[in-house]
């Protein structure tokens, strides 16, 4: 285990065993090409390098080689266990491509998640490298890296569904694929020894908040072209039936809003845009005020109302302090530690050690997200400590 910082531990997980892919005899059809600079190779081995979001919740980061070129997809965090005092954030280990930091080209996003982008910060002084992201990611890396001082000195790119981009021997496209965030994308990659598509995060929803599915036709168009390997999110996949549409939690958060006989509390992430939105519209609905608590809180909620991502009537979101003076069945607070994350602010809440909020009687406290694999431990704790 080696400590990053005070705070920050990076995994201990090493990629020594990456996985190599041989050389086809029909690669894919070449994509449309929309940028220079792409390099054409006909022999060698693709090769995948995992250095974190297998077998585990987070730190979500996947490197791509082939010959002289790296691409590597998302760059996120875990959050840390019940075993880790004193530590807030893992990191994926990146010697690999310290050690072939000269091969590295950009490093490509898929969606705005803390598990895909929250290493970004601590891995980028180090690499130096452009990243390539949709918008709302790309608002919420440059709100992060401003947090840490680093926002002048990286280089960032937003990108729209549909361009390919080309990175060596690698040209990249991105599509638009359904998550529980604004804008998340997978990426079809072509290689010389074919197609290959990273899914990102995603779920088949009909009616997404924010009224833009997947897009199907596209995934079709490069099934027709043929693909040679699939990388694909399998959350939940080895639980039957179907992940509901987030739509369903409309009616839900505004009857438990309706029916709370004072303040509500609900915690979600802070980079969950869509959830904050249908939280606000719940509390619209019911005739409540919104405040939301914790610096990168904040800072997402009001980079996403700047950029148009959360569309809310004029005083239903309020400053923390214009709280106080509204009766407490008028109020919702919105907060980090729907997963129990021990650095949250719901899980300091529950353990008395938050500055500004204290539990009453009378609260109704909504954990706004299922659990997510591994961390019902720390759910459960907080939950303990509430009660």
């Amino acid at each position: 285990m080696q400590q990053v910082g005070r705070w920050l531990k990076r995994s201990e997980d090493t990629p020594d065993q990456a996985t190599d892919i041989n050389n086809q005899d029909n690669p894919t059809p070449e994509l449309e090409l929309r940028t220079s600079h792409y390099t054409s190779v006909t022999n060698g081995k693709l090769r995948l390098v995992p250095l974190g979001g297998l077998g585990e919740i987070g730190k979500n980061m996947m490197a791509l080689e082939f010959g002289d070129d790296i691409i590597i997809v998302d760059a996120g965090v875990m959050f840390p266990q019940e075993d880790m005092p004193g530590v807030d954030l893992v990191i994926p280990n990146t010697d690999y491509l310290m050690e072939n930091r000269e091969k590295v080209r950009a490093i490509l996003i898929t969606h705005g998640h803390e598990d895909h982008t929250g290493a970004i910060p601590f891995i980028l002084p180090r690499l130096n490298v452009p990243v390539y992201a949709p918008r709302l990611a790309h608002g919420l890396i440059q709100v992060k890296l401003k947090e840490h001082r680093l926002l002048g000195s990286s280089e960032l790119h937003e990108i729209e569904p549909g361009t390919v981009f080309n990175f060596g021997v690698f040209q990249a496209e991105f599509f638009r694929v359904c998550h529980s965030i604004p804008d998340a994308m997978g990426i079809a990659i072509q290689t010389p020894i074919g197609m290959v598509v990273h899914t990102g995060d995603f779920k088949f929803d009909h009616t997404p908040v924010d009224k833009k599915p997947t897009d199907f036709a596209r995934l079709a168009e490069l099934g027709i072209q043929g693909v040679t390997l699939l990388l694909a999110d399998s959350t939940y996949a080895e639980m039957e039936g179907y992940t509901p549409s987030e739509a369903v939690l409309d009616k839900t958060l505004e009857r438990i809003i309706a029916e709370a006989p004072g303040r509500v509390m609900v915690a979600t992430f802070a980079s969950l845009i869509a959830r904050i939105q249908q939280i606000a519209n719940a509390a619209d609905r019911t005739g409540r005020k919104v405040a939301v608590v914790g610096r990168s809180m904040v800072n997402n909620v009001a980079m996403a109302q700047q950029m148009g991502y959360l569309d809310v009537p004029d005083g239903v979101i309020v400053p923390w302090e214009s709280l106080a003076a509204l009766p407490m069945e008028k109020t919702v607070i919105i907060m980090t530690g729907a997963q129990g994350e021990p650095t949250s602010a719901l899980s300091r809440v529950s353990t008395h050690d938050h500055r500004d909020i204290k539990v009453s009687v009378g609260d109704t406290i909504v954990f706004s997200a299922s659990p997510i694999p591994g961390n019902e431990g720390m759910i459960n704790k907080t939950i303990d400590n509430l009660l």
